[in-house]
């Protein structure tokens, strides 16, 4: 070929780089530096845990970390996790219980089992006296476990008298409503007659057909009763609470009951007390919840323990966790769930309680932290102690003492059974604790608020609440106002983490119940000044090309070749959106003595180039030979930025060569080489 040949391409600028605005707030001071770069990670599983898992979501979301999670059921987060897709599940039910004739076996994946919500099945009622609603109703187990296989199927029965012998009850049909689809609140329930009241279970078993007699998480309804079932528990609570189900009774999470302020029954326990499913009375139980081999909980304990506070059908649910790298499984994932399990266990807990759940208590604390251990990738602690230090979980102190214990109010006299009765009441009652500002500056004024709402019901409680600080009282009580909240205002000398504690004392002890609602607060140096602020986005980013020569290439042999002009990308954005750069060519179109004749685009190549370094996190794109495949079909990659790189100005360019058909017409040719820049979302 004639080397005389002249093959010219016209670099032309195109810096439409296409932009994408997004106004992002960034808070000041800066979210925390992780050790390892978090993944994403899925969940699924229990519906009875969303609301708690749904905050603390929530809040580790304004860490930076990426969660999902999707409440599809404890059956189906088990078996999603067990084929690999979630990397987490919440169930309240385990791998490998016998329910009828199905057992749900084990994955074939490592995995553990790490407490993460604690509360209590709590039995639901819609029962009038007189036109009065009764609120004060109390059971026993032989009783509710009587109403729930259709042994007792009326409100006078004598053996509900026996438990409330100042109810002059009616003579009513009991409505048992049951939920029509599988769910852990079931298994629980089921789990506790089996252990408390066998006979009563295993005559039903019989009476419906069920053999092998086990626990099941869906209950069965005995055709011809006046039992019937609802789909979900906000079926049954919803069910219970119309004003056409008087006789009705359900049992639900104490959550819903909560919701549709409906009172629930109070339960006999070992110790002889009618009780609530209360955050205190539940987390006391659960003190004596134990572990089996496989971390599984054993609550037979919880049943048989003689604490006058306990109430015998509290349980918790877990997180089913990884703790090997298959089905996806990465270190940086588990990275991501060591930083969420941690604080679920910790801070997270400080939020439960008035949602209807309770707090975990110290050994399920230390327990779910054995497992989280396990996790690969998992940044934690190094010792329990020092994870206990740390944790800000309202049940007990940085120490590792348990406060829950001396800090749970004892039942009421009248709630012992015998021939007394609590008069109707509204009973239980919780508090949600708040100090303004947390963390605070040593010397600042910090406001207190508790908020004392009542369990079942509607009435607002009436008495004071004293504010401590780390065990010790903070000025003198406090009246609640007409909407039941307390406010007071102190200081904090020191720097350092402090326990407050808010006590409520009833004005009529027979009305309401004293309850106790916890906080961790945050002190820090005098010389420490908090700040925050919202930072707007600002800057731009511009892709400059300097075309105005035409960049001629040199023909040596079979091919052509020379540099680009200097392709000029500055990025000065503050949301740090990365940017790609790329460049595609146009077919050369012959002139002169090669007019008509034309060279596939796909015939030029190029090697990316810099002048300079590059921004932090910035690279350049591959080779791209030419014909193999060429720049003229597909578009290649210059040069790119992943997110949160890229900032600054960066001077590209890149090498080119054209492969000459041996076809091709001599002459003159010339062409075009497209530039554009695109940016990920800010």
């Amino acid at each position: 070929m004639d080397t005389a040949r002249k093959i010219r391409a016209r670099l032309t600028a195109v810096a439409a780089a296409t932009l994408t605005a997004l106004c992002v707030g960034i808070i000041a001071p800066a979210q925390p530096a992780f050790a390892t770069t978090p993944a994403p990670i899925t969940g699924s599983g229990s519906t009875w845990a969303f609301p708690a898992i749904h905050g603390w979501i929530d809040n580790l979301v304004q860490q930076g970390l990426a969660i999902n999670y999707q409440p599809n059921g404890s059956n189906s987060g088990r078996a999603f996790f067990a084929d690999g897709q979630s990397d987490w599940a919440a169930s309240e039910i385990p791998y490998g219980v016998v329910d009828g004739e199905n057992t749900d076996s084990p994955p074939g994946r490592g995995f553990t089992y790490m407490p993460d919500v604690a509360g209590g099945l709590a039995f639901m009622y819609n029962l009038s006296i007189g036109g009065q609603r009764v609120n004060n109703l109390r059971l026993s187990g032989a009783v509710i476990a009587g109403i729930f296989t259709n042994k007792i199927t009326f409100w006078d029965d004598p053996e509900i008298k026996a438990d409330n012998p100042q109810l002059a009850l009616p003579h009513l049909q009991i409505t048992p409503v049951v939920r029509s689809d599988s769910d852990g609140g079931t298994s629980v329930f089921t789990q506790w007659m089996l252990a408390t009241d066998p006979t009563a279970w295993q005559t039903y078993c019989a009476a419906v057909g069920r053999s092998p007699c086990a626990q099941t998480s869906t209950y069965p309804v005995q055709p011809g009763t006046d039992m019937i079932s609802q789909a979900g528990d906000p079926g049954v609570a919803t069910y219970v609470a119309q004003s056409s189900s008087i006789g009705a009774i359900g049992f639900v999470p104490y959550s819903w009951a909560l919701q549709e302020g409906f009172p629930v029954a109070k339960v006999l326990n070992a110790a002889g007390y009618y009780t609530l499913p209360s955050p205190a009375n539940v987390g006391v139980s659960l003190l004596s919840a134990q572990l089996n081999p496989d971390q599984t909980a054993n609550l037979s304990p919880v049943y048989t323990d003689t604490d006058p506070r306990t109430y015998e059908l509290s349980y918790y649910s877990y997180l089913i966790l990884p703790t090997d790298l298959t089905n996806l499984m990465t270190t940086n994932k588990g990275y991501t769930l060591g930083v969420m399990g941690q604080y679920l266990l910790c801070q997270g807990q400080q939020q439960v309680n008035v949602l209807g759940y309770s707090a975990l208590p110290i050994n399920l604390v230390e327990a779910g932290f054995t497992q989280l251990q396990k996790v690969p990738g998992a940044s934690l602690p190094a010792t329990m102690a020092a994870m206990l230090a740390g944790c800000n979980n309202p049940t007990f102190s940085p120490d590792g003492a348990n406060t829950l214990v001396n800090t749970a109010p004892m039942p009421l006299t009248c709630d012992q059974q015998g021939a007394t009765q609590c008069a109707g009441s509204s009973g239980d009652t919780v508090i949600a604790l708040n100090a303004s500002p947390n963390p605070a500056e040593a010397g600042q004024p910090v406001t207190l608020t508790a908020a004392v709402t009542v369990a079942s019901g509607t009435a607002t409680p009436a008495g004071t609440v004293q504010f401590e600080v780390g065990g010790t009282d903070t000025g003198t009580p406090v009246a609640l106002d007409s909407s039941g909240a307390a406010t007071a205002t102190t200081t904090f000398a020191a720097a350092g983490a402090d326990e407050l504690l808010a006590v409520f004392t009833p004005t009529d002890p027979t009305a309401f119940n004293a309850s106790t609602g916890g906080l961790g607060l945050t002190v820090l140096p005098s010389d420490t000044i908090p700040l925050a602020t919202t930072v707007p986005a600002v800057g731009a980013f511009t892709l400059t090309v300097d075309s105005a020569d035409t960049v001629t290439l040199t023909v040596s042999g079979d091919n052509a070749a020379a540099a680009t002009s200097p392709i000029t990308v500055s990025d000065t954005r503050n949301t740090f959106p990365g940017w790609s750069v790329s460049g595609q060519a146009a077919d050369f179109t012959g002139n002169g003595t090669a007019t008509g004749a034309s060279i596939s685009g796909n015939q030029l190549g190029w090697t990316p180039t810099s002048t300079g370094p590059l921004p932090q996190g910035a690279t350049l794109g591959g080779t791209v030979a030419p014909a193999a495949p060429g720049l003229g079909t597909t578009p290649a990659v210059l040069a790119s930025a992943h997110a949160g790189s890229g900032y600054g100005t960066s001077t590209l360019g890149a090498n080119l060569t054209l492969a000459i058909p041996a076809t091709a017409a001599a002459g003159p040719y010339a062409s075009s080489l497209t530039v554009d820049a695109v940016t990920a979302l800010p």
